[in-house]
């Protein structure tokens, strides 16, 4: 698997100073967390899953979850299980007869683009389900790369944890765990700070299971009866903002102790009536003749997502999840390391003894001991992500993450 393979060679190219390289589902789960990207939620139920699964994947979506909790009703759970069981031996079937097996450009190998598969997750409601369902999928099991555990508390995570690490210890397979805060206890300003240290310390005893933290904002709004309209980011909604200001504080640290801790969802995908301005500036646009393409953002709202996928980065987080592949390119686009980022962070961990010293593009001071985190975290973004080339826009990006 390649971010932005999808894309034209040539293109590619010219777009690029250095390219992003490949993983796979076997690589070290620090640069898997980093490579999510964008993760599509689909509902387990859908009846033509495997094929939106290939769908995905070309499109540039690197990473799954198969929802077996909150995006289907109570009375599906059943069918939902069944449905993806099948759906995904169809889908190693298909990928075993076109030659491929568990390696290459994806989690079932590269083959005649059966095999094109993304990380694939599921996300379920009990932890019985995972011992469950990797049973009842046989060797299609090799196409889960793990599971996403809802509601994510100390008292009731590690059942979850303990059910994964059996399935993994029976099958031997590697299954990783992506932990969702969102529960009540995790909102509540007088149960927080104790509910995530809890979480933190239960985590940590189980570390090689962790791949990455996941932040619920749908669930977080709900606890206060809110939901965020498409003018507004989730950090305009405060409530919720000092949630994750805390889920960061605690659990995605850059001493060791941390984990990489995901944006929340983007649920919008088709405009209204807007009552504020466009969220993104008209000039760079015009510089690169794609006037068309802004307008095309505006209309779907996405320009709301581009800027909350900015202050994602900022405020320490990063890939995001998104429930419509519109948005996919977006959150690529704009996790490829610019090339001024990448001359900053080569000069910071060129220098071993400290000190200040000017950019190399003469606008800022880099400091080579507090600069050295984001500098060394920067350097695996580009590993998964590429370096844009010299004077390479995100608009350029955007419009090549787009292509299909």
């Amino acid at each position: 698997m390649r971010h932005f393979d999808h894309i034209d060679a040539a293109r590619r190219k010219h777009l690029f100073y250095r390219h992003p390289r490949p993983f796979d589902r076997h690589d070290d789960p620090a640069v898997l967390a980093v490579a999510l990207g964008a993760t599509l939620y689909s509902p387990a139920t859908r009846p033509a899953l495997a094929d939106d699964v290939l769908r995905a994947a070309r499109r540039g979506v690197m990473s799954m979850v198969l929802c077996l909790e909150d995006a289907i009703a109570d009375d599906e759970v059943e069918s939902g299980e069944a449905n993806l069981v099948a759906q995904l031996r169809s889908l190693h079937g298909a990928a075993r007869r076109g030659g491929a097996g568990n390696g290459g450009a994806g989690n079932g190998g590269a083959g005649s683009g059966a095999g094109d598969v993304p990380l694939l997750f599921v996300r379920v409601r009990d932890p019985r389900q995972i011992g469950d369902l990797i049973g009842r999928l046989g060797g299609a099991a090799e196409l889960i790369s793990g599971f996403v555990l809802p509601k994510f508390t100390a008292a009731g995570g590690g059942a979850f944890l303990d059910a994964l690490e059996d399935a993994a210890d029976r099958t031997g397979l590697r299954l990783l765990a992506m932990p969702v805060i969102e529960s009540p206890e995790a909102v509540y300003a007088e149960s927080r700070s104790e509910m995530l240290h809890e979480v933190a310390r239960l985590l940590a005893k189980h570390r090689s299971l962790i791949l990455a933290v996941r932040i619920g904002a749908t669930d977080m709004s709900a606890a206060y009866g809110l939901r965020r309209p498409p003018d507004l980011t989730i950090y305009d909604i405060r409530p919720v903002a000092g949630v994750i200001c805390d889920v960061v504080n605690i659990l995605g640290r850059a001493d060791g102790t941390g984990y990489v801790v995901t944006g929340p969802v983007w649920e919008y995908f088709s405009a209204g009536e807007r009552m504020f301005k466009p969220q993104l500036r008209q000039s760079p646009f015009d510089a690169q003749r794609a006037a068309p393409l802004r307008q095309r953002l505006i209309t779907s709202d996405l320009d709301g997502l581009i800027r909350e996928v900015h202050l994602d980065k900022a405020n320490g987080l990063i890939g995001k999840t998104v429930i419509h592949p519109s948005h996919v390119a977006a959150v690529h686009a704009l996790s490829v390391v610019t090339h001024e980022e990448y001359c900053d962070a080569a000069d910071i961990l060129g220098v071993a003894g400290g000190g200040a010293m000017a950019s190399s593009y003469a606008n800022k001071m880099n400091e080579a001991k507090p600069h050295r985190a984001w500098a060394q975290r920067l350097m695996l973004r580009a590993r998964v992500f590429g370096v844009a080339a010299e004077g390479v826009t995100f608009v350029e990006l955007l419009e090549a993450a787009g292509t299909r």
